[in-house]
């Protein structure tokens, strides 16, 4: 038995190396076939091991996160709390016992060098420290600051100068080459802080290796930065660190970053929170979107595995009369595959590598913002990319084997096309996957799953490849009226189906993903602009002081420069009530009345028949929060109502007239019952605190539609409540919705008084949208590509019809007319079930989302349902640039050949 089992091992080995050998042999004779697999296959290939081996690189081994973190030191130490602690053994994390204990404070360098042995130095070290500057007419607060001393040499081992200095002073900064781009300065020049109280001269340009963005770097005697919470310090040792140094600094609260991790016996080992699942789930879905795009190069590689095997149809069938059965029939196109497959793996891998150690620097700088560790690859990484490289190969080729090995011996001979017959059963199998992937896709959508909802869009579009080539057929039947080249390039493809329904399916693959992609995003961005509530008018601009306790900005100063830059019509003080110095804090709110309350608050977990009864209770449509309600209360005659408010003229006149009677104005009218408010003050802070009194003044409710509940008091009403007054800000109304230069220019402006300047940001509706051109532009290149490769497999099919053709007369220009048509039928026929599959997989997944979320309680805003539009216009140009290129590029000359039959 075994001896026979041995014999067959041998046969099969044997047979599978006649066939590479014989696949090797094919791929140099067809050498235009053979580069265009190998370019299918080798881009993917690269684009996947410069990820992988640029990833690799980005991730740091101890020792260089220690060289980068440390510099020259020998340890970093960070006095975190004033009891012992346990850290970790790279110091990512530590706790105490208790857990909830105050920070340790401001710490000295001589605290910290007490507690270190005879000899050892320490150089504070601040990582964060707040900085921005005038940039023009504008203030710039997106760059961050650090504060060492780069004149030391345990500072300046952190970063890399390009140029310049180390500062000696207050004085003098050295800033990164980003932030020397974003300031717009210059080595020698001189940069002005945001309040244009202060400046500072660059002498320096240096980088930080884990951060390449816009840094500057402070001299440590900046704000007596050593006695600060949050400070640490960089440590040259006399020696190394040993154990009982990490357990006497542990003791006293310090955490300890060395070049040596922890010793085992001193620390602990802190288990990551959830990942397990997160790592399961982010998994499934590279999975699913790697299966997707193997599926893309299968069948975008197809097409020509399949024109292969019908060019070679004769050589096959002089196999099969030699004695081959259909397995050797099919392990030599499958040795096509393998073949291929390789080279373009090996191919792939190696620019892969090239052009990520190439590339370095760009990927350093633009997409990780900082520098990699050593030159390194990821062998297990690149191994599993070029397996599945091969195996792209074998499946692409695995159709055309089975077509192959089922192929008419005596028509191969005598050099017939007898296409193999479609049964029905492939059309019954691609609408039952088709069905259930919808099926599956709408249940991950109820489950917010969007591993089960890939899945499904994965066998719905399996589904739509099994049933391409029926449709194929049907088509073409259905062509028996259209003049000639479109009746002939629909002939073709139902005769060529073998090549033409995977360039098809390619082509809907692509476009379905990007429509499906594009609705949702385009109808999540719908759904949040209707959501968003804006919490001031459009052309409203508030003014406070930065500080409760200071008078607000001078009203003076704060007039000019909104006249200046805003082209204000109105400025109007904000003043908001106070109980009196000696009581402490207070609350002043309106009351809802009682039979307005909703019995149930949105922080509560309510069960199915509860969500109903609220969903049905007219008292809930408009649940308070769960924190109770948080109104805006301020204190105005009717002066600052249409600056804040935005209301019509005659409700500001009507709303004027009740703050002047001594009334109140309230945004919500639910809380106005029979034309009066009830207001309670609530006193917090005493020693005896009293208990809330709530007083009814006239109420005036004025809708706003912001997302902001205010309530306005008159003076009158707030005495009556036994309120005082205090001004705080001012309210502004500009001549139009400022742009972010006036609103720049207003900042800078207004920036010496210590203001703090809110201005409603308004949607971001147009957020998605280079997302949704970049799927456009993916799907287009798939349409293209797939077109124009199908294109050209069908001309080199056809030589024999052409030269048919050209021998009964046909015109020069009919070549390029059947080339378009050819080109038309797989951009077209694909962008149209692509488009039909992209809309119909997010019209599922939209619904299954609101059904879900119909049945809650608050009524979240439910998905409409938006076509983007921009998508969709690229995607339907696409394949009229397709059939352009197609018949534009194809020679009009007709050959003419000499056929022996």
């Amino acid at each position: 038995m075994s001896a026979g089992r041995g014999g067959r091992l041998a046969r099969a080995a044997g047979s599978w190396w006649v066939a590479l050998r014989i696949a090797r042999r094919e791929a140099r004779r067809t050498r235009g076939r053979t580069a265009l697999v190998l370019a299918m296959i080798t881009l993917p290939v690269l684009v996947l091991t410069f990820t992988a081996v640029s990833w690799r690189m980005s991730e740091l081994t101890p020792v260089e996160r220690a060289d980068r973190q440390l510099g020259a030191a020998d340890a970093e130490l960070s006095w975190v709390v004033r009891v012992p602690i346990v850290q970790s053994a790279w110091a990512e994390t530590w706790r105490s016992d208790p857990e909830d204990v105050p920070s340790a404070g401001p710490v000295t360098a001589g605290q910290v060098t007490a507690l270190l042995p005879p000899g050892s130095r320490v150089v504070p070290l601040r990582r964060w420290v707040a900085f921005d500057a005038r940039v023009g007419g504008r203030v710039d607060d997106g760059l961050t600051g650090r504060a060492v001393d780069l004149g030391d040499p345990l500072g300046r081992g952190l970063v890399r100068f390009h140029s310049g200095r180390a500062p000696a002073g207050p004085d003098e900064i050295a800033v990164s080459p980003a932030a020397l781009h974003r300031l717009d300065a210059r080595l020698g020049g001189t940069v002005t802080s945001g309040d244009g109280a202060r400046s500072w001269r660059v002498v320096g340009v240096v980088e930080y290796p884990d951060d390449l963005g816009p840094m500057v770097t402070l001299h440590p005697s900046e704000g007596r930065m050593e006695t600060e919470p949050g400070t640490s310090w960089l440590v040259d040792l006399p020696g190394t660190a040993d154990e009982a140094l990490f357990r006497r600094l542990n003791a006293h609260g310090v955490l300890v970053h060395a070049r040596v991790p922890a010793p085992a016996s001193a620390t602990v080992t802190f288990a990551p929170y959830g990942r397990s699942a997160m790592d399961v789930e982010g998994m499934s879905v590279s999975v699913l979107v790697g299966g997707l795009g193997l599926l893309e190069v299968v069948l975008l590689v197809g097409p020509a595995f399949a024109v292969g095997v019908r060019r070679r149809r004769r050589d096959l069938a002089l196999v099969a009369v030699a004695g081959g059965d259909d397995a050797h029939l099919r392990r030599i196109v499958l040795a096509d595959g393998v073949v291929l497959g390789a080279v373009g793996a090996a191919v792939g891998v190696a620019l892969g590598v090239a052009a990520a150690f190439a590339g370095r620097p760009l990927v350093e700088q633009h997409l990780f913002g900082a520098r990699f560790g050593a030159y390194r690859c990821w062998p297990e990484a690149l191994a599993a990319i070029a397996a599945v490289a091969v195996l792209a190969g074998v499946l692409a080729a695995l159709a055309p084997a089975w077509t192959a090995a089922r192929q008419d011996v005596v028509a191969g001979l005598a050099g017939r096309r007898t296409p193999p017959a479609h049964r029905r059963r492939w059309l019954t199998v691609g609408a039952a996957l088709a069905v259930g992937g919808a099926a599956v896709a709408a249940f991950g959508a109820a489950r917010t799953a969007p591993a089960v909802i890939l899945a499904g869009l994965v066998l719905g579009e399996l589904g739509l490849v099994f049933a391409t080539p029926t449709l194929v057929g049907v088509l073409a039947r259905l062509g028996w009226s259209l003049p000639l080249a479109p009746r002939i390039a629909l002939r073709d493809a139902s005769r060529n189906r073998s090549s033409t329904a995977p360039a098809i399916s390619a082509v809907m693959a692509a476009v379905a993903g990007s429509v499906a992609v594009g609705v949702y995003l385009a109808s999540d961005d719908a759904r949040s602009a209707t959501m968003y509530l804006p919490t001031l008018p459009s052309a409203t601009v508030l003014v406070t002081g930065s500080d409760p306790d200071r008078p607000p900005p001078d009203l003076s100063r704060v007039s000019e420069a909104a006249r200046d830059h805003l082209g204000a019509r109105t400025v109007a003080p904000l003043v908001e009530p106070r109980c009196g110095s000696d009581t402490g804090l207070c609350i002043v709110s309106p009351v809802l009345p009682a039979e307005r309350v909703c019995p149930w608050t949105p922080g509560d977990r309510l069960t199915p028949a509860q969500q109903r009864r609220a969903r049905a209770d007219a008292r809930c449509a408009e649940p308070e929060d769960q924190f109770g309600g948080t109104f805006h209360v301020l204190v105005d005659d009717g002066t600052a109502l249409p600056v804040l408010t935005g209301a019509a003229p005659a409700d500001v006149a009507a709303a004027t007239a009740v703050l002047r009677a001594g009334g109140a104005v309230v945004t919500d009218p639910r809380y106005v019952r029979d034309g009066r408010v009830d207001v309670r003050v609530t006193r917090t802070g005493q020693a005896r605190p009293d208990p809330p009194a709530v007083t009814a003044v006239a109420g005036y409710p004025l809708p706003t539609g912001l997302g902001a509940d205010r309530m306005l008091l008159s003076p009158a009403a707030a005495q009556r409540l036994g309120l005082s007054v205090q001004p705080f800000g001012w309210a502004i109304a500009a001549d139009g919705v400022p742009g972010e230069d006036r609103q720049g220019r207003f900042v800078a402006a207004v920036r010496p008084l210590r203001a703090h300047v809110e201005i409603d940001p308004g949607t971001q509706g147009d957020a998605g949208r280079p997302l949704l051109l970049l799927l456009a532009a993916a799907a287009g290149v798939v349409t293209v590509g797939a077109a124009g490769i199908a294109t050209g497999l069908a001309a080199a099919e056809g030589r024999a019809d052409l030269s048919t053709l050209a021998a009964v007369g046909a015109g020069p220009g009919l070549r390029r007319l059947l080339s378009l048509c050819q080109s038309g039928v797989i951009a077209v026929l694909g962008s149209v079930l692509g488009i039909a599959a992209g809309l119909g997989s997010a019209l599922i997944i939209l619904t299954a989302l609101n059904r879900r979320y119909a049945s809650l309680w608050p009524v979240p805003e439910p998905y409409p349902v938006v076509v983007p539009w921009v998508t969709l216009g690229v995607l339907v140009v696409v394949p009229l640039v397709a059939m352009l290129g197609a018949g534009l590029f194809t020679r009009s000359r007709l050959p003419v050949e000499r056929r022996l039959d």
